[in-house]
């Protein structure tokens, strides 16, 4: 089937309430981005004539933030059911035409599973998702009467025998807009929930003998839906999975794939370890032979060739180049770059600083504010006094520079290259050339 006579409804309107959160449902974050951006990201992959996405005023910021002249955005006018939602745009389209309709709610489908139903759609008027689980739960059931579907019945209005059937329904389903415009304005809200069923116009084609077929998902997980924050979790557990075995079929090595969480995207090279408990969020870039140690934390950083970054460090919005070791226990925040083989140690903090090629903070730094040059060396201790108490300041070292530990550049300052500074210095001054720099202090003894 051609893609240009394609047109998709996604459905993003229901109210949400079994979260139990103020937080709009589909706006929910799985694996980084919210609920319904997958189901978006699904609809534009399948290059279809049309997308609508009819939604509620919970949305609307979300709508605002995602713009797209692809996508049409239609709020409904009254929360009363699937099918009272797609009757208020059925005359948009024309006849003879395909309209597939995904739920926002719905976010594991797969691009291979919709290209199966595409392809039996061929041979029906109605072509559903359908699956058979060993535990049903409150899906819709898939009602047959000689192998031919008749009826789908929704889990509040099955009886007990109904309930025991366990083939299910996705709420997936491709239909022909010419039949569809015609049954869309037959079904009633005569069940337990007061509502118009989308579901209803199968009953509706069976009565005029259309034929209507199913596909099973490439997998069932794919159909788990998300109405409370426990399926919630139970979607980001799969879909987790899922990146896991991706990312090791493409040779990086996951040593506790279960531990594991990508929670954005991830572009890699070659030779990578990631140990348990790693969480890379955002856009985070990955370059060839890196070791990840348990604990880290990356967001939207990219980090070079040949790098080491220790157990328990927190990379946030920061450029790592070749060689470089970081941690373990390290902080460093958005704005910092470090350049060819530094090593940044335990529990040091770095935040809008540049460390130069060769440079190292190996021991209890906090360095914000900074452009420091190559082979530098941070004593344990050092602070850069970067706040007066109305705005950040400055603070340049040049290359070569020794920092003793215990020390204090008061910013703005500006440390010339070859400078020596001895430990336990507070420094307030330029430093203009090459120099012994120190503090003078007694050491005092007194008789006990």
């Amino acid at each position: 089937m051609n893609n240009h006579t394609l047109n998709i409804i996604i459905l993003a309107a229901g109210k949400g309430t079994r979260m139990q959160f103020d937080h709009p449902k589909l706006l929910h974050l799985l694996g980084g981005k919210p609920i319904l951006e997958h189901v978006i990201n699904l609809a534009q992959s399948l290059c279809p004539k049309t997308i609508t996405v009819i939604y509620n005023k919970q949305y609307k910021k979300f709508k605002i933030k995602n713009k797209n002249n692809s996508i049409t955005w239609i709020k409904q006018k009254k929360i009363l059911g699937t099918g009272n939602a797609i009757s208020q745009i059925i005359n948009n389209y024309k006849d003879h035409e395909n309209i597939l309709i995904l739920y926002g709610d719905v976010p594991l489908i797969s691009k291979n599973s919709i290209q199966k139903m595409l392809l039996k759609k061929k041979n029906s008027t109605i072509t559903l998702l359908t699956a058979k689980l060993n535990n049903p739960e409150e899906y819709g059931r898939i009602i047959r009467k000689n192998k031919k579907i008749v009826k789908i019945i929704e889990y509040k209005d099955a009886t007990d025998e109904q309930l025991n059937i366990k083939e299910v329904n996705s709420g997936i389903l491709i239909v022909s807009s010419t039949n569809l415009k015609k049954w869309i304005f037959q079904i009633h809200a005569k069940n337990n929930q007061n509502e118009y069923y989308i579901t209803d116009i199968i009953s509706l084609a069976n009565k005029d003998n259309h034929k209507i077929n199913s596909v099973r998902p490439e997998k069932n997980d794919e159909i788990q839906g998300i109405n409370n924050l426990l399926q919630l979790v139970r979607a980001e557990k799969i879909y987790q999975k899922q990146q896991a075995k991706l990312l090791l079929l493409s040779g990086i090595m996951i040593y506790n794939p279960s531990n594991f969480s990508l929670r954005g995207t991830l572009k890699h090279g070659k030779n990578i370890k990631i140990d348990h408990g790693v969480i890379l969020e955002g856009s985070v870039k990955i370059g060839n032979s890196v070791i990840i140690e348990p604990g880290c934390i990356i967001k939207n950083s990219t980090i070079g060739n040949n790098c080491t970054i220790k157990a328990y460090s927190i990379i946030e919005k920061t450029i790592i180049s070749n060689k470089c070791i970081v941690g373990p226990f390290t902080h460093l925040q958005h704005g910092t770059v470090l350049k060819n083989n530094t090593h940044v140690g335990n529990f040091v903090e770095i935040k809008k600083t540049t460390l130069g090629s060769y440079s190292k903070a190996k021991h209890l730094s906090y360095l914000g504010n900074s452009q420091i040059g190559q082979k530098v060396n941070i004593g344990a201790g050092t602070v850069t006094c970067n706040y007066n108490g109305k705005k950040k300041l400055d603070t340049i070292i040049g290359d070569n520079v020794f920092i003793g530990s215990s020390t204090q550049l008061i910013a703005p300052i500006n440390i010339k290259k070859g400078t020596i500074i001895a430990a336990g210095t507070t420094v307030m001054k330029n430093i203009h050339e090459p120099s012994l720099v120190y503090n003078e202090k007694k050491q005092i003894h007194k008789k006990l």
